[in-house]
């Protein structure tokens, strides 16, 4: 297929996808339960990182989380005490337990004592001044940084996924894309200082085939270099929201729709 080809594969599938149904089978239904700010952004961030295997169990799991912190999880992280947090220690998504959400808790706390959204955790002044392709690159380690200063267990390292180590972060690029794009169907678009441009493309395992399958993945590795290079064509293809296409290839692959990319 041509490029001009594949982008017109790529337009049609990312508008069926983009749409109000897709919340009902996803783990974005669960921040779209909220209005307010801090809350879209706690319940989102837990959703996404615990975004790995299937859809219904990442949702149930995600909905037991936020019914454990009262249904008002911003509230919860600000006003609870200690004895609050018993009720979480038998929590457990995989190998993710209520020990790494007690953690996160406390650390949602210290920064939102001093700071009234997670968007500057994550792309503060220094980040916003890097090249597009940089951003979101410094924007994980920004948030790295801010995680390891802060006194943890280092077993929920391993849930908190770092660029430098390799990882295509998808999870976290998801989480971006969530609080980034324009407000849609389905993504919200709360952080307005940060341009949807600089966005990477979560590399889950149907988007990778999906990609590989059209030639714009070389690379086999599901990796932070596979994340850019796959970035970098779709960039090509719609350079001010090269993530909107995330819903295309991600539709493409649970679709199974083999014929129209051979």
């Amino acid at each position: 297929m041509t490029d001009s080809e594949i982008k017109e594969l790529l337009d049609f599938w990312a508008k069926e996808v983009e749409e109000n149904a897709f919340i009902g089978h996803d783990p974005v239904q669960i921040p779209h339960r909220y209005v307010r700010l801090q809350d879209i952004e706690v319940s989102g961030f837990f959703a996404a990182i615990m975004a790995w295997g299937q859809r219904k169990t990442i949702i149930n799991s995600s909905s037991k989380l936020m019914m454990l912190m009262d249904d008002a999880p911003y509230d919860f992280i600000m006003q609870h005490e200690d004895s609050d947090l018993s009720r979480l220690a038998s929590f457990v998504h995989r190998t993710l337990n209520g020990e790494d959400v007690i953690a996160l808790i406390r650390f949602f706390r210290q920064w939102y004592s001093q700071a009234p959204s997670l968007e500057d955790l994550f792309f503060n002044k220094d980040v916003l001044e890097a090249p597009i392709p940089e951003q979101v690159y410094r924007a994980l380690m920004a948030f790295q940084h801010a995680w390891q200063q802060f006194p943890h267990e280092k077993r929920t390292d391993k849930h908190l996924a770092s660029p430098a180590k390799g990882s295509a972060c998808k999870r976290l690029n998801m989480y971006f894309r969530w609080m980034v794009r324009p407000k849609s169907p389905v993504d919200f678009g709360l952080w307005k200082n940060v341009s949807p441009a600089v966005l990477m493309c979560p590399l889950d395992v149907h988007v990778q085939r999906v990609a590989e399958a059209l030639g714009l993945l070389q690379r086999s590795k599901s990796d932070w270099q596979s994340c850019c290079e796959l970035t970098d064509k779709l960039r090509a293809f719609r350079p001010n929201d090269p993530v909107y296409y995330d819903y295309a290839l991600f539709g493409i692959g649970v679709a199974k729709n083999k014929e129209i990319i051979t």
